[in-house]
């Protein structure tokens, strides 16, 4: 690997780092601001079925009940969405786009009478995207990255299930349903990583002519050689004898 490789690699590093502590930080920006003012935001999350209801899909992620629901999203939210966007730079961004509106939405439709707020919608999207994503494509990359995914994550699976009323399952559900149809929409978007070995890295070299190379054109043959005839093994009778110089 050159240092042009290493310079790429880094700039891919950080800009794929960078958003997703950004966005996380947002999220902790708000929760201050919440404290700080004593104003409550709960009432912007997603109310289903409520026209009041519809801005909680744009506000909804970004609000959290108290510091404990922020910190238990964070980590996670970080690595999944850093692992979204160095992974897979070409959907990334419409991978998050989707997952964000239309997690939202599906809680809107479906979810039960309540607001709904938190990041965890999205966590279960990039987590099922990124799982699925690996398994559809089907190239080394990929599914090391959802083997990572399910060692680090697969307890989360119980989340889409009704344990505790007071959990937005819905959420969960939503997040995840969408990252599996997110996988199968964009599955072939991102090239595949083709594995380049050092020896390709060589520049190739062509042979230097010298005089002494032997030139075909160059080549006589002598026009008085003996002529004689050869037979090969055919018992064909209708087989003609062949001539070659000797």
């Amino acid at each position: 690997m050159n240092s042009l490789d290493d310079i790429d690699n880094k700039a891919v590093f950080y800009s794929s780092l960078i958003p997703a502590i950004a966005f996380t930080g947002l999220l902790w920006l708000i929760k201050i601001y919440e404290v700080y003012t004593g104003i409550e935001l709960s009432h912007l999350g997603v109310y289903p079925r409520q026209i009041s209801g519809l801005k909680g899909i744009l506000l909804s992620p970004l609000i959290h009940s108290d510091f404990s629901h922020l910190i238990s999203n964070s980590l996670t939210l970080i690595v999944l969405s850093f692992t979204l966007f160095f992974s897979y730079r070409k959907s990334s961004i419409p991978v998050f786009i989707i997952t964000y509106l239309a997690t939202g939405f599906s809680v809107w439709l479906f979810a039960r009478p309540a607001y709904h707020i938190g990041a965890s919608g999205l966590i279960y999207g990039f987590l099922s995207y990124l799982f699925f994503v690996g398994l559809l494509r089907k190239d080394a990359k990929a599914i090391a990255i959802s083997l990572l995914i399910t060692f680090l994550y697969g307890g989360l699976i119980w989340g889409v299930l009704p344990i505790d009323p007071e959990i937005s399952f819905e959420s969960h559900l939503g997040g995840f349903l969408i990252g599996i149809i997110c996988a199968i929409i964009f599955r072939n978007t991102d090239p595949k990583e083709i594995k380049k070995y050092d020896w390709e890295d060589e520049e190739e070299t062509e042979d230097e002519y010298t005089d002494d190379n032997l030139n075909p054109d160059d080549i006589e043959i002598n026009k008085n050689a003996e002529e004689i005839y050869f037979y090969n093994d055919d018992d064909d009778d209708d087989f003609q004898p062949q001539k070659r110089k000797k």
